[in-house]
């Protein structure tokens, strides 16, 4: 005979604990172009110059949408390479962050959680391209966001 116990009632509780969930990870737009087939003929020693940022923008009461964009210029002999670009975005529930934190969550954390992503889209790309693989060297967002708020508190103040 199998005894039935009901369960004690789930109490829900409010938890003020800081949140912060990936909810989804996406290329958002990536592309490739090789401007010169004459790279193809020559010796490779590329010249590469490498752009990022990000923005973010607020989808719901908790859904924040984040995107990472990376730009590589490569140039060899003083010829265009080739241009790879990826935008790549995600989706994050963040609830339960004072407001003062929010902005350096959305501004360091998740675009460095977003960067393997984009690294291996480019990487990815960039060979099949037929080029050398390239993979980028790690970015520490952290330092990046505090000297882009230095930048933005120095134009303020002469303002």
């Amino acid at each position: 005979m199998t005894e039935h116990t009901n369960p004690a009632p789930l109490v829900q509780e409010t938890n003020a604990e800081p949140q912060l969930n990936l909810e989804r990870i996406y290329v958002k737009d990536l592309s490739f172009e090789v401007p010169n087939p004459r790279v193809f003929s020559g010796e490779w020693s590329p010249e590469l110059d490498i752009t990022m940022s990000s923005s973010a923008e607020q989808l719901g009461d908790n859904h924040f949408h984040v995107v990472l964009s990376v730009t590589v210029n490569a140039k060899n002999q003083n010829t265009s390479a080739f241009v790879a670009e990826v935008h790549q975005a995600g989706i994050f529930s963040i609830a339960n962050v004072p407001q003062d934190h929010l902005h350096q969550l959305l501004g360091a954390y998740c675009p460095n959680i977003l960067f393997p992503y984009a690294r291996e889209s480019i990487s990815d790309v960039v060979n099949r391209g037929s080029f050398p693989q390239l993979l980028l060297a790690p970015i520490n967002f952290d330092a990046a966001y505090a000297d882009s708020l230095e930048q933005m508190n120095g134009q303020t103040g002469n303002a």
